[in-house]
């Protein structure tokens, strides 16, 4: 393990940033714990000067950072993606502070991708991209002034990251992942099993969408729970699959007329 382990494999992602000094400055608090990657969903203004001035001597990160339309993209190959809210959701979702997150992420495959995903400014991540991560953060600021700034809710998440990983290059606990025989699926691959469910519960008359009932969100979230790995997740397109198949066969016989599938 090198001196920054598990943290070469995270990406910070910061979504429609307004204000460039807000990048700059997270990425001088990624680079003050460790962390390298930048990833930006389509940012208010950048390149910027502004940003250059805030990141003061990590201004390397901003060189390199990869700029994105969208958060699937910024997130595709990921396995694990964290997102920060600092609101109540309709629908409960697993929910972490830092220290607890970073527990969380420090676990994760050598093999593993990892995300963690800020918001814009003014209304942070959207109630869409959070259904697009398995797990939330939020910081537990004081509830009479919760106001925090971007650049300071980097700098807290990213020193969480960092205790953590001096504290495995101290005492290298074992890891409950060693040996598992199949890499947990990334971000994109799970869009494309969402659309397939989606798809199938429509066509056995399980589903409408236009009645949603906040089936898919739900669904979103027990999978999200679980971490799919890449087999698990070659079962249940299988199933899938089949499902429509019958389901068709089933659809284009005469009325009246039964047969075993």
């Amino acid at each position: 393990m090198g001196d920054n382990g598990f943290l070469q494999r995270i990406r910070i992602v910061l979504v429609g940033t307004s204000h460039p000094g807000n990048i700059g400055a997270s990425a001088r608090a990624m680079k003050n714990m460790g962390l390298s990657q930048l990833v930006l969903v389509n940012p208010l203004e950048f390149p910027s000067d502004q940003a250059v001035w805030r990141a003061v001597g990590a201004a390397d990160l901003l060189e390199k950072a990869q700029v994105v339309s969208t958060l699937d993209e910024a997130v595709a190959d990921c396995s694990l993606v964290v997102g920060t809210s600092a609101r109540g959701r309709r629908i409960p979702w697993p929910v972490f502070e830092p220290r607890r997150c970073a527990e969380v992420i420090a676990k994760e495959p050598e093999s593993s991708s990892i995300a963690v995903v800020f918001g814009g400014e003014k209304m942070g991540l959207s109630n869409d991209d959070l259904h697009r991560c398995n797990y939330h953060l939020t910081i537990p600021v004081n509830p009479e002034y919760s106001s925090l700034n971007l650049g300071a809710a980097v700098q807290v998440v990213c020193y969480e990251l960092r205790m953590k990983q001096l504290e495995l290059l101290k005492s290298e606990p074992a890891d409950e992942m060693d040996g598992w025989d199949s890499e947990f699926c990334r971000a994109d691959q799970m869009e494309h099993f969402y659309e397939h469910l989606e798809q199938t519960m429509i066509d056995v008359d399980f589903h409408d969408p236009d009645n949603p009932r906040q089936l898919m969100t739900r669904l979103r979230r027990l999978f999200s729970r679980t971490r799919l790995d890449k087999m698990e997740l070659s079962i249940l397109r299988g199933i899938l699959t089949n499902t429509q198949r019958n389901a068709s066969i089933r659809s284009s016989q005469p009325k009246g007329e039964s047969k075993n599938i």
